[in-house]
């Protein structure tokens, strides 16, 4: 079994930065993939950045490329979510999730979700 706890969501401004951390503990394995997904009110749940734990392959969403930026620790089993430049369409929970397997933007196929943190961006 797999944990995620994530943590680092708020209210922030148009313009500010966060950093939202996932902390992965269970059985992982060695060689699986790590997402960020966001889902706003009323709409589906998106693809936000993956990175795979061995490897390091990377994958973002258009709509945050060159803005977010998502990174591992492997000390602490944590990925991170950095955002910059954020907007106020950024606004939506964030769930981590963990598939053991390759990298992928299909929530579908990931098998651990985190419980989700809100993030806020005021105009």
């Amino acid at each position: 079994q797999v944990q995620l706890v994530e943590s680092g969501g708020g209210l922030v401004h148009t313009g500010d930065s966060l950093r939202l951390s996932c902390a992965a503990s269970g059985r992982t394995g060695n060689n699986y993939a790590v997402a960020w997904f966001r889902q706003a009110l009323g709409k589906e749940r998106e693809f936000v950045a993956g990175i795979a734990w061995s490897g390091g392959s990377i994958n973002y969403a258009d709509s945050v490329k060159g803005r977010f930026t998502i990174s591992r620790d492997y000390a602490k089993n944590t990925v991170y979510l950095h955002m910059n430049s954020l907007k106020p369409e950024d606004t939506a929970v964030y769930y981590c999730a963990l598939r053991t397997s390759m990298l992928t933007v299909l929530r579908n196929l990931y098998n651990y979700w985190g419980q989700g943190t809100q993030v806020t961006v005021s105009s």
